[in-house]
């Protein structure tokens, strides 16, 4: 027995810790549920402490009205704006192991785009549960949300929140389908140098959903441009939605400004765009197809975001 305490007390305050949630998870009540990527998971029955290890996932607790379950978030999480007073684990692809299990959680809830393998088995090796979703596009995060709330206890909002989504996308589609013009626009996300999405990317697809036509299109899913490249394109819209400053939007924007050969400076038609709306795999993908939707066809969305 001393040999044992010996070796019990001798390890790591966090991984201590890991054996607190492993002797907390034992006397609490599992079920087993398979997750959306395959993996069969032993789950709380009903999670209390539930760390977040991506911001989609943040987001679409917080679309099921979840977030009092939350201990722990991802650097990232800054939607909604409550997300941002919660404890911080790391990135999502470069997550702190000892400060998700110093948080004690019963439950955490990964995505398998994005969140290292060896975090995830080292967190199931202290005898915390990892549920993993997989959210790339539209159709996959309506699965993700319809998993999470059956995971949560939240299956009707669940429902209710694809619902809404489904009903929004249609009505977009159905109201595009009204004009025979597919109007090009030029997605750009990187500053320096110039980067596009190519046909491989879910913004490619929003554009497509929205009724317009991606001059980037092509096998490379993130191709380079040069600025005479792009002016050769001759975009009908461009929209900048990257992850350098506000500020830098707005030079950015003004530099296209300036070459107005290129129809979407002729007709007004280049925009700003919060990067995390269109990057992000959450429900607000649709406000993304939304607002799309409104810079492409101004005639048939009289107010654009």
């Amino acid at each position: 027995m001393k040999r044992t305490a010996w070796l019990i007390t001798g390890l790591p305050a966090w991984a201590l810790l890991g054996w607190v949630c492993v002797a907390t998870a034992l006397a609490a009540p599992t079920r087993t549920m398979v997750d959306p990527t395959g993996r069969t998971v032993q789950v709380p029955a009903d999670p209390r402490r539930v760390v977040a290890l991506a911001p989609s996932v943040t987001e679409i607790v917080y679309a099921l009205g979840q977030e009092g379950r939350l201990a722990g978030v991802t650097r990232y999480s800054n939607y909604p704006p409550a997300a941002q007073q919660l404890p911080r684990v790391g990135s999502y692809i470069q997550l702190d192991v000892e400060r998700i299990v110093a948080l004690r959680p019963d439950l955490c809830i990964a995505v398998k785009d994005g969140n290292p393998i060896a975090a995830v088995e080292q967190l199931q090796a202290l005898g915390i549960p990892v549920y993993a979703v997989n959210p790339l596009d539209l159709e996959t995060v309506m699965q993700s949300v319809l998993a999470l709330g059956g995971l949560l206890g939240a299956a009707p909002r669940a429902r209710a929140v694809v619902d809404d989504m489904r009903a929004r996308i249609e009505k977009v589609t159905a109201r595009v389908a009204q004009s025979s013009r597919r109007p090009s626009l030029f997605f750009q996300i990187g500053v320096s140098p110039i980067v596009s999405v190519g046909s491989h990317t879910f913004i490619h697809t929003l554009i497509e959903l929205a009724g317009g036509t991606n001059v980037a299109a092509g096998p490379s899913p993130y191709p380079r441009f040069s600025r005479e490249q792009v002016i050769a394109l001759a975009p009908d819209v461009i929209v900048i939605s990257a992850m350098e400053r506000t500020a830098q939007f707005e030079q950015v924007k003004a530099e296209w400004m300036q070459w107005p050969a290129i129809p979407a400076v002729k007709h007004q038609a280049v925009f700003i765009a919060p990067h995390d709306l269109f990057e992000r795999p959450s429900p607000r993908l649709v406000e993304a197809l939304e607002a799309l939707a409104a810079y492409l066809h101004p005639d048939l969305f009289k107010e654009r975001p």
